[in-house]
Protein backbone atom coordinates (compact mmCIF):
# COMPACT_ATOMS: atom_id res chain seq x y z
CA UNK A 1 0.00 0.00 0.00
CA UNK A 2 3.06 2.25 0.22
CA UNK A 3 1.99 4.01 3.47
CA UNK A 4 -1.20 5.42 2.04
CA UNK A 5 -3.85 6.74 4.38
CA UNK A 6 -6.51 4.03 4.75
CA UNK A 7 -9.35 6.49 5.40
CA UNK A 8 -11.98 5.93 2.71
CA UNK A 9 -12.74 8.95 0.52
CA UNK A 10 -16.16 10.59 0.81
CA UNK A 11 -16.04 12.22 -2.62
CA UNK A 12 -14.08 12.21 -5.87
CA UNK A 13 -12.86 14.99 -8.15
CA UNK A 14 -13.51 14.42 -11.85
CA UNK A 15 -10.56 16.01 -13.65
CA UNK A 16 -12.15 15.85 -17.12
CA UNK A 17 -10.42 17.93 -19.79
CA UNK A 18 -8.10 20.74 -18.63
CA UNK A 19 -9.32 24.19 -19.67
CA UNK A 20 -9.14 27.78 -18.50
CA UNK A 21 -12.10 29.75 -17.14
CA UNK A 22 -12.04 32.01 -20.23
CA UNK A 23 -12.40 29.05 -22.61
CA UNK A 24 -15.12 27.16 -20.70
CA UNK A 25 -18.11 28.87 -22.31
CA UNK A 26 -17.64 27.31 -25.75
CA UNK A 27 -17.35 23.62 -24.72
CA UNK A 28 -20.14 24.14 -22.16
CA UNK A 29 -22.44 25.58 -24.84
CA UNK A 30 -21.60 22.82 -27.32
CA UNK A 31 -22.21 20.09 -24.74
CA UNK A 32 -25.49 21.67 -23.59
CA UNK A 33 -26.69 21.97 -27.18
CA UNK A 34 -25.69 18.37 -27.92
CA UNK A 35 -27.57 17.11 -24.86
CA UNK A 36 -30.75 19.03 -25.61
CA UNK A 37 -30.69 17.99 -29.28
CA UNK A 38 -30.12 14.32 -28.37
CA UNK A 39 -33.10 14.29 -25.99
CA UNK A 40 -35.36 16.17 -28.43
CA UNK A 41 -34.37 13.95 -31.38
CA UNK A 42 -35.14 10.76 -29.48
CA UNK A 43 -38.41 12.13 -28.09
CA UNK A 44 -39.38 13.02 -31.65
CA UNK A 45 -38.64 9.49 -32.88
CA UNK A 46 -40.75 8.02 -30.05
CA UNK A 47 -43.58 10.43 -30.92
CA UNK A 48 -43.42 9.57 -34.63
CA UNK A 49 -43.49 5.82 -33.96
CA UNK A 50 -46.40 6.12 -31.53
CA UNK A 51 -48.53 8.33 -33.79
CA UNK A 52 -47.98 6.65 -37.18
CA UNK A 53 -49.81 3.42 -37.91
CA UNK A 54 -47.35 2.54 -40.68
CA UNK A 55 -44.55 2.24 -38.10
CA UNK A 56 -46.39 -0.20 -35.83
CA UNK A 57 -44.12 -3.17 -36.49
CA UNK A 58 -41.30 -4.92 -34.57
CA UNK A 59 -38.43 -2.97 -36.18
CA UNK A 60 -39.83 0.38 -35.02
CA UNK A 61 -40.91 -1.07 -31.68
CA UNK A 62 -37.22 -1.78 -31.02
CA UNK A 63 -36.20 1.61 -32.44
CA UNK A 64 -38.60 3.31 -30.01
CA UNK A 65 -37.07 1.37 -27.15
CA UNK A 66 -33.58 2.32 -28.33
CA UNK A 67 -34.58 6.01 -28.36
CA UNK A 68 -36.05 5.68 -24.86
CA UNK A 69 -32.80 4.03 -23.70
CA UNK A 70 -30.64 6.73 -25.30
CA UNK A 71 -32.48 9.50 -23.44
CA UNK A 72 -31.59 7.90 -20.11
CA UNK A 73 -28.11 6.96 -21.36
CA UNK A 74 -27.12 10.57 -22.04
CA UNK A 75 -29.01 11.93 -19.02
CA UNK A 76 -26.94 9.92 -16.57
CA UNK A 77 -23.68 11.38 -17.96
CA UNK A 78 -24.03 14.72 -19.74
CA UNK A 79 -25.79 16.82 -17.04
CA UNK A 80 -22.99 16.00 -14.60
CA UNK A 81 -20.42 16.82 -17.29
CA UNK A 82 -22.09 20.23 -17.59
CA UNK A 83 -21.99 20.75 -13.81
CA UNK A 84 -18.28 19.81 -13.84
CA UNK A 85 -17.47 23.10 -15.54
CA UNK A 86 -18.30 24.76 -12.18
CA UNK A 87 -17.97 21.97 -9.62
CA UNK A 88 -15.92 18.84 -10.32
CA UNK A 89 -16.75 17.14 -7.01
CA UNK A 90 -18.97 14.05 -6.86
CA UNK A 91 -19.78 12.09 -3.72
CA UNK A 92 -18.86 8.41 -3.46
CA UNK A 93 -22.56 7.41 -3.41
CA UNK A 94 -23.39 9.52 -6.48
CA UNK A 95 -20.34 8.18 -8.28
CA UNK A 96 -21.45 4.59 -7.66
CA UNK A 97 -25.02 5.47 -8.72
CA UNK A 98 -23.81 7.09 -11.94
CA UNK A 99 -21.57 4.09 -12.64
CA UNK A 100 -24.40 1.62 -12.00
CA UNK A 101 -26.86 3.25 -14.38
CA UNK A 102 -24.23 4.02 -17.01
CA UNK A 103 -23.07 0.38 -17.15
CA UNK A 104 -26.71 -0.75 -17.18
CA UNK A 105 -27.55 1.43 -20.17
CA UNK A 106 -24.37 0.55 -22.09
CA UNK A 107 -24.87 -3.21 -21.61
CA UNK A 108 -28.56 -2.92 -22.49
CA UNK A 109 -27.73 -1.04 -25.68
CA UNK A 110 -25.23 -3.72 -26.75
CA UNK A 111 -27.91 -6.40 -26.42
CA UNK A 112 -30.74 -4.30 -27.85
CA UNK A 113 -28.70 -3.54 -30.98
CA UNK A 114 -28.09 -7.30 -31.35
CA UNK A 115 -31.84 -7.91 -30.93
CA UNK A 116 -32.51 -5.39 -33.70
CA UNK A 117 -30.05 -7.25 -35.96
CA UNK A 118 -31.83 -10.52 -35.10
CA UNK A 119 -35.12 -8.85 -36.03
CA UNK A 120 -33.71 -7.96 -39.47
CA UNK A 121 -32.44 -11.56 -39.76
CA UNK A 122 -35.94 -12.92 -39.08
CA UNK A 123 -37.49 -10.42 -41.48
CA UNK A 124 -36.07 -12.34 -44.43
CA UNK A 125 -38.12 -15.57 -44.00
CA UNK A 126 -41.81 -15.51 -44.91
CA UNK A 127 -42.89 -16.55 -41.39
CA UNK A 128 -41.59 -13.31 -39.85
CA UNK A 129 -45.01 -12.07 -38.66
CA UNK A 130 -45.67 -15.39 -36.91
CA UNK A 131 -42.30 -15.49 -35.11
CA UNK A 132 -41.76 -11.82 -34.24
CA UNK A 133 -45.12 -11.09 -32.60
CA UNK A 134 -45.70 -8.38 -29.99
CA UNK A 135 -45.21 -10.73 -27.04
CA UNK A 136 -41.88 -12.00 -28.37
CA UNK A 137 -40.72 -8.41 -29.00
CA UNK A 138 -41.63 -7.46 -25.43
CA UNK A 139 -39.74 -10.48 -24.07
CA UNK A 140 -36.63 -9.63 -26.11
CA UNK A 141 -36.71 -6.01 -24.92
CA UNK A 142 -37.27 -6.99 -21.29
CA UNK A 143 -34.45 -9.53 -21.59
CA UNK A 144 -32.09 -6.81 -22.86
CA UNK A 145 -32.88 -4.61 -19.85
CA UNK A 146 -32.57 -7.52 -17.41
CA UNK A 147 -29.15 -8.50 -18.79
CA UNK A 148 -28.00 -4.88 -18.48
CA UNK A 149 -29.24 -4.57 -14.89
CA UNK A 150 -27.75 -7.92 -13.80
CA UNK A 151 -24.37 -7.23 -15.44
CA UNK A 152 -24.19 -3.78 -13.86
CA UNK A 153 -25.14 -5.17 -10.42
CA UNK A 154 -22.37 -7.79 -10.57
CA UNK A 155 -19.74 -5.26 -11.67
CA UNK A 156 -20.76 -2.69 -9.07
CA UNK A 157 -20.76 -5.26 -6.25
CA UNK A 158 -17.02 -5.74 -6.84
CA UNK A 159 -16.15 -2.06 -7.50
CA UNK A 160 -17.97 -0.84 -4.37
CA UNK A 161 -15.86 -3.13 -2.16
CA UNK A 162 -12.60 -1.48 -3.22
CA UNK A 163 -10.77 1.02 -1.01
CA UNK A 164 -9.68 4.36 -2.49
CA UNK A 165 -7.73 5.72 0.51
CA UNK A 166 -6.32 9.23 0.01
CA UNK A 167 -6.64 9.19 -3.78
CA UNK A 168 -9.72 11.20 -4.71
CA UNK A 169 -8.94 12.39 -8.25
CA UNK A 170 -10.51 10.50 -11.17
CA UNK A 171 -8.78 11.31 -14.45
CA UNK A 172 -11.95 11.03 -16.49
CA UNK A 173 -15.14 12.90 -17.46
CA UNK A 174 -17.44 10.69 -15.38
CA UNK A 175 -17.34 7.72 -13.03
CA UNK A 176 -16.28 4.72 -15.08
CA UNK A 177 -14.83 1.34 -14.15
CA UNK A 178 -11.25 1.57 -15.46
CA UNK A 179 -10.46 4.98 -13.90
CA UNK A 180 -11.80 3.73 -10.54
CA UNK A 181 -9.74 0.54 -10.76
CA UNK A 182 -6.65 2.63 -11.45
CA UNK A 183 -6.99 4.75 -8.29
CA UNK A 184 -7.91 1.90 -5.93
CA UNK A 185 -5.35 1.26 -3.20
CA UNK A 186 -6.68 -2.24 -2.42
CA UNK A 187 -6.22 -5.41 -4.47
CA UNK A 188 -8.44 -4.90 -7.50
CA UNK A 189 -7.35 -7.98 -9.45
CA UNK A 190 -10.63 -9.87 -8.88
CA UNK A 191 -12.77 -6.83 -9.72
CA UNK A 192 -10.67 -6.28 -12.85
CA UNK A 193 -11.01 -9.93 -13.91
CA UNK A 194 -14.80 -9.93 -13.39
CA UNK A 195 -15.14 -6.64 -15.28
CA UNK A 196 -13.02 -7.92 -18.19
CA UNK A 197 -14.88 -11.24 -18.49
CA UNK A 198 -18.33 -9.63 -18.29
CA UNK A 199 -17.29 -6.95 -20.79
CA UNK A 200 -16.17 -9.60 -23.27
CA UNK A 201 -19.38 -11.60 -22.83
CA UNK A 202 -21.69 -8.57 -23.08
CA UNK A 203 -19.82 -7.19 -26.10
CA UNK A 204 -18.77 -10.31 -28.02
CA UNK A 205 -22.01 -12.33 -27.80
CA UNK A 206 -24.15 -9.48 -29.22
CA UNK A 207 -21.41 -8.65 -31.73
CA UNK A 208 -21.36 -12.25 -32.98
CA UNK A 209 -25.16 -12.14 -33.24
CA UNK A 210 -24.96 -8.95 -35.31
CA UNK A 211 -22.23 -10.30 -37.62
CA UNK A 212 -24.00 -13.65 -38.12
CA UNK A 213 -27.33 -11.96 -38.80
CA UNK A 214 -25.89 -9.61 -41.40
CA UNK A 215 -23.87 -12.32 -43.13
CA UNK A 216 -27.09 -14.30 -43.54
CA UNK A 217 -28.96 -11.18 -44.68
CA UNK A 218 -26.23 -10.36 -47.23
CA UNK A 219 -26.28 -13.83 -48.82
CA UNK A 220 -30.08 -13.88 -48.85
CA UNK A 221 -30.32 -10.42 -50.42
CA UNK A 222 -27.89 -11.39 -53.18
CA UNK A 223 -30.35 -14.11 -54.20
CA UNK A 224 -33.17 -11.59 -54.71
CA UNK A 225 -33.59 -11.26 -58.50
CA UNK A 226 -34.79 -7.64 -58.67
CA UNK A 227 -32.45 -4.75 -57.92
CA UNK A 228 -35.38 -2.84 -56.42
CA UNK A 229 -35.94 -5.62 -53.87
CA UNK A 230 -32.27 -5.69 -52.95
CA UNK A 231 -32.22 -1.92 -52.59
CA UNK A 232 -35.24 -1.98 -50.27
CA UNK A 233 -33.62 -4.51 -47.91
CA UNK A 234 -30.27 -2.70 -47.89
CA UNK A 235 -31.92 0.67 -47.16
CA UNK A 236 -33.81 -0.90 -44.24
CA UNK A 237 -30.67 -2.43 -42.73
CA UNK A 238 -28.10 0.27 -43.50
CA UNK A 239 -29.21 2.71 -40.78
CA UNK A 240 -29.06 0.05 -38.06
CA UNK A 241 -25.70 -1.24 -39.31
CA UNK A 242 -24.27 2.31 -39.26
CA UNK A 243 -25.41 2.80 -35.64
CA UNK A 244 -23.95 -0.59 -34.67
CA UNK A 245 -20.56 0.25 -36.22
CA UNK A 246 -20.41 3.65 -34.48
CA UNK A 247 -21.40 2.36 -31.04
CA UNK A 248 -19.45 -0.90 -31.04
CA UNK A 249 -16.23 0.55 -32.48
CA UNK A 250 -15.99 3.36 -29.92
CA UNK A 251 -16.94 1.26 -26.88
CA UNK A 252 -14.81 -1.74 -27.90
CA UNK A 253 -11.77 0.54 -27.77
CA UNK A 254 -12.52 1.39 -24.14
CA UNK A 255 -13.96 -1.75 -22.57
CA UNK A 256 -12.52 -4.77 -24.40
CA UNK A 257 -9.06 -4.58 -22.84
CA UNK A 258 -7.59 -5.07 -19.35
CA UNK A 259 -6.77 -2.23 -16.95
CA UNK A 260 -3.04 -2.41 -17.72
CA UNK A 261 -3.73 -1.26 -21.29
CA UNK A 262 -5.76 1.77 -20.13
CA UNK A 263 -4.57 5.13 -21.45
CA UNK A 264 -6.16 8.25 -19.94
CA UNK A 265 -5.95 10.72 -22.83
CA UNK A 266 -7.17 8.35 -25.54
CA UNK A 267 -9.99 6.92 -23.43
CA UNK A 268 -11.26 10.36 -22.42
CA UNK A 269 -11.48 11.42 -26.04
CA UNK A 270 -13.21 8.19 -27.09
CA UNK A 271 -15.62 8.48 -24.13
CA UNK A 272 -16.85 11.79 -25.55
CA UNK A 273 -17.61 9.99 -28.81
CA UNK A 274 -19.80 7.27 -27.31
CA UNK A 275 -21.47 9.43 -24.63
CA UNK A 276 -22.05 12.63 -26.64
CA UNK A 277 -21.40 12.33 -30.38
CA UNK A 278 -22.80 8.86 -31.18
CA UNK A 279 -26.10 9.37 -29.28
CA UNK A 280 -26.49 12.71 -31.07
CA UNK A 281 -25.94 11.11 -34.49
CA UNK A 282 -28.08 7.97 -34.01
CA UNK A 283 -31.52 9.62 -34.45
CA UNK A 284 -30.23 11.58 -37.45
CA UNK A 285 -28.96 8.37 -39.06
CA UNK A 286 -32.30 6.63 -38.59
CA UNK A 287 -34.19 9.65 -39.95
CA UNK A 288 -31.93 10.43 -42.92
CA UNK A 289 -31.29 6.85 -44.07
CA UNK A 290 -34.77 5.40 -43.53
CA UNK A 291 -37.49 6.32 -46.04
CA UNK A 292 -40.36 5.20 -43.80
CA UNK A 293 -39.16 7.37 -40.90
CA UNK A 294 -38.63 10.36 -43.21
CA UNK A 295 -42.13 9.95 -44.64
CA UNK A 296 -43.68 9.61 -41.16
CA UNK A 297 -41.73 12.68 -40.02
CA UNK A 298 -43.08 14.78 -42.91
CA UNK A 299 -46.57 13.43 -42.28
CA UNK A 300 -46.41 14.33 -38.58
CA UNK A 301 -45.27 17.90 -39.23
CA UNK A 302 -47.82 18.34 -42.02
CA UNK A 303 -50.65 17.26 -39.71
CA UNK A 304 -49.31 19.57 -36.99
CA UNK A 305 -49.31 22.60 -39.31
CA UNK A 306 -52.84 21.88 -40.54
CA UNK A 307 -54.19 21.56 -37.00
Amino acid sequence: MGGRNETSVMYFILLGFPTTAELQLFPFSVLLLAYLLTVLENLLIILIIQTNQSLQNPMYFFLGNLSFLEIWYVSVIEPKMLIDFQDKHISFQRCMTQLYFFVTFVCTEYILLAVMAYDRFLAIPLRYSLIMNHQFCAHLTAGSWMCGLITSSIKLSFIAQLSFCDVDKINHCFCDISPLLNISCSDSSLAELVDFILALVVIMVPLCTVVTSYIYIMFTVLKIPSSQGRQKVFSTCSSHLTVVILFYSTTLFTYAHPKVMYTYSANKLVSVLYTVVVPLLNPLIYCLRNKEVRFALRKTFTCTRHT
